[in-house]
């Protein structure tokens, strides 16, 4: 049976974005990039209220647990890696490892939602980051939220120009929108960074670049 150009347009489609997740996934179980650094100290925490003052000890043992939950997910144990990322939020609602993994484990099971508000939570914490705005932009695309994806991905490209999986997703969602001009420029830019990275291949190869 023939398969027309969009529906396997479509199928790619899908296919990249479940890629860029488990990738994602991947990434944001690497609580490195993520962790208590120069980078992170330098980013200013909302002020705690009064009745909620984070000691040394809570945000000490809750970058203990997002650790532990790091490894749990790597084992695939994500209900036991979500529980320690909440016993980390608990103890400190500001630690952005706990959030990205908690919101990758959200974005694995189809809560696209919450993953979305747990990305938005740590992108307001690290916004020198693209890793949230890339990983909430796949939540989008799941949604076909594709303006808030480009929005998303348009930024991460600008704190991150050598990220290519950034890249590599923009054109996927302005390839959505039909903008066939700026998604050959992502994939194109994508290649450059990642010469290996077959979804920006084959994008390009869809939109004529």
């Amino acid at each position: 049976m023939a398969i027309s150009s969009s529906d396997a347009c479509l199928n790619v489609s899908r296919a990249a974005i479940l890629l860029v997740g488990l990738s994602l996934c991947g990434c944001s179980f690497d609580l490195g990039s993520f962790s208590s650094g120069p980078d992170k100290e330098a980013t200013p925490k909302p002020a705690a209220t009064p009745t909620a003052e984070i000691s040394a000890a809570n945000v000490r043992d809750a970058q203990a647990y997002a650790v532990q939950g790091q490894a749990l997910a790597r084992s695939g144990k994500t209900d036991e890696a979500l529980a320690h990322f909440e016993k980390a939020l608990t103890l400190d609602p500001y630690n952005v490892p706990a959030l990205s993994g908690r919101g990758q484990i959200h974005q694995s099971e189809k809560r696209y939602a919450e993953a979305i508000a747990d990305f938005t939570a740590a992108h307001g914490l690290v916004p020198q980051r693209a890793d949230p705005l890339v990983a909430r932009a796949t939540s989008y695309l799941a949604l076909d939220k594709v303006k808030e994806a480009t929005l998303d991905l348009d930024e991460a490209v600008q704190s991150e120009p050598n990220n290519g999986q950034a890249w590599s997703l923009r054109g996927l969602a302005y390839e959505k929108l039909g903008d066939k001009s700026k998604a050959a420029a992502s994939y194109s830019r994508a290649l450059a960074i990642r010469p290996r990275d077959e979804a920006a291949r084959s994008g390009l190869a869809r939109v004529g670049g």
